[in-house]
């Protein structure tokens, strides 16, 4: 078989390149072509011979490379085999041999000069796995001389793994070290982007409403609102719904009922609501985006038109989808509210149950699948708005606690905080590094979603819309005056109905320059790091700053 397949390759002749001798003219003579007989006789010796004598096959690779080396440039040029590359490819004979066999490269295109590579691994493999076959000493040998084999032979656990590489290495510090910190801090932006939305829902929009009917007083004529009113507006009317339907609920009453009943866990109230909650997050965003869009073009419609009416009756009908929308939204919320109260302050230790099956049940949905760079990019964003609804939960327990709470209860209460935010922190990290492992994303992903976020923060327009950060956080402003209000009203005193408006108006106007404070201190600094953040990304672009 073997002089079968070598006679035919060796047989044909080489074909001259019409290229390289059109490109010289000058000469005249050309060269003569190699006889081919010898060749084949040689190839299929060679290839014989070779098979059972590797040193000989070495002395020939050898002779080949000198002669190709002593051979002048010219005649390698226009010769009938021109060799523009020489490599040696490794071949495995017997058990540690390795020789080699002299390719040559034409054009780009490999072609080997005999078939003495293919004989010789074919003869190679046939061979070694004849003897592993043939080899029946397992059957002679006792259990302990096999064992010491196993010892000074063996190569312990490497039958089993592979030795790894500089590649690998870094997936490992990837892992462990370089994205966790990229992931806490891309999260950590993202709360505090939700949180400056929140204060500005609660101090800008009053301002501006403020403004606008100081201005209607003052001028006594109606002027046709902006896209801007109109939107303060719908955001000021399902605010104002949304408090009015959850001071109907009575708090007390449905923590008793969640806490009083055995068939359904705690962790697994918690669990529905954290999913629905996820789901009208989703959705009213979108309404949120059909509302604006209803405002903008209702103000920019001409007065007493077909289109006006139109207008008017899609922004209506867009405007009572949001409040139906926000108010469903609240009361998930707050009732996902009271369950985590009720896990904090059981005697049973319900709060350690909660984290751990919340937490692990969010690794095992989330880790072990497939993801696009732009899934694992919304993925930190919802983490970020996740960890902004914590942080809403646990003022809810604090007002609770001030309260209802009887003796000593703030150092448990701040345990307890510290324990939630920890393990929500730690679950995080680990879900975002095995995803980035398991996906081949690399740590710098993560800057690339924080330059998108400052670039967000900065108002400078993104090529995706996808990529913000779309937060509404009606919803959980809804929630924490609902809260807050128990306590500024168990704070007033009990005197004429003009003193208590007073005390009112005062803790109002107090709790306002706070909040607008905060707000304008926030605002500042996440301004500031954003101007910062992607002045360095773009020296990190034009290799002046290594990341």
């Amino acid at each position: 078989m073997r002089h079968r397949s070598a006679a035919p390759l060796a047989a044909e002749p080489p074909q001259p390149q019409p290229s390289l001798s059109n490109s010289l003219p000058h000469r005249k003579k050309k060269r003569k072509r190699r006889v081919p007989g010898p060749a084949t006789s040689t190839s299929v010796s060679s290839e014989t011979s070779f098979a059972n004598d590797p040193d000989q096959l070495k002395n020939r690779i050898h002779d080949a490379a000198v002669e190709f080396e002593q051979e002048p440039k010219g005649e390698q040029g226009i010769s009938s085999y021109p060799l523009l590359e020489l490599r040696q490819r490794s071949v495995k004979v017997g058990e540690s041999l390795g020789n080699s066999v002299v390719t040559a490269v034409d054009a780009g295109d490999a072609k080997e000069v005999c078939s003495i590579a293919a004989a010789t691994s074919e003869t190679a493999e046939s061979l070694e796995l004849k003897r592993v076959l043939e080899d029946d000493s397992i059957s002679n040998k006792s259990p302990m001389s096999y064992f010491f084999e196993r010892v000074y032979y063996g190569n312990s656990v490497w039958s089993t793994t592979t030795i790894g590489d500089e590649k690998g290495r870094e997936r490992v510090y990837d892992t462990i070290f370089r994205l966790p910190w990229r992931c806490e801090l891309l999260i950590d932006v993202g709360f505090f982007v939700c949180f400056n939305s929140f204060l500005s829902l609660l101090t800008v929009m009053p301002t501006r409403m403020l403004m606008v009917v100081w201005r209607l007083l003052k001028t006594r004529k109606f002027k046709r609102p902006s896209t801007i009113e109109f939107s303060d507006f719908s955001c000021f009317l399902i605010l104002a719904c949304g408090v009015t339907v959850l001071q109907q609920i009575d708090i007390s009453l449905i923590y008793h009922m969640i806490r009083g009943q055995a068939t359904i866990k705690l962790y697994v109230i918690y669990n529905v609501l954290e999913i629905f909650d996820k789901l009208c997050q989703n959705f009213i965003g979108d309404v949120l985006q059909m509302l604006f869009h209803s405002a903008e073009e209702l103000a920019r419609c001409p007065p007493e038109t077909q289109s006006m009416r139109f207008w008017i009756w899609r922004f209506i009908s867009d405007q009572v989808l949001a409040v139906v929308t926000s108010i469903v939204h609240s009361v998930i919320l707050l009732v996902q509210a009271i369950t985590l109260s009720a896990c904090i302050v059981s005697h049973y230790n319900a709060l350690p149950a909660l984290l751990v099956s919340n937490n692990f049940a969010e690794i095992k949905s989330y880790v072990f699948k497939g993801y696009s760079k732009d899934n694992v990019h919304s993925m930190v964003y919802s983490d970020s708005i996740e960890r902004f609804h914590i942080s809403a939960f646990i003022l809810f327990v604090l007002a609770q606690n001030i309260l209802e709470a009887e003796g000593p209860w703030f150092i448990s209460f701040i345990n307890n905080i510290l324990l939630v935010y920890l393990f929500e922190m730690a679950i995080d990290v680990i879900k975002h590094s095995f995803i980035s492992k398991f996906n081949n994303i690399s740590p710098i992903a993560y800057s690339e979603f924080l330059e998108v976020l400052c670039k967000q923060t900065l108002h400078i327009q993104t090529e995706d819309a996808k990529k913000k950060l779309t937060f509404v956080p009606l919803a959980p402003a809804c929630v924490v005056i609902r809260v807050l209000a128990p306590v500024y009203a168990a704070n007033l005193p009990y005197n004429s109905l003009s003193w208590r408006l007073s005390w009112i108006l005062l803790f109002s106007a107090i709790t306002y320059i706070m909040l607008t404070s905060l707000k304008v201190l926030i605002g500042m600094v996440l301004q500031k790091h954003a101007r910062w953040y992607v002045n360095r990304c773009q020296k990190r672009k034009h290799h002046l700053h290594a990341d």
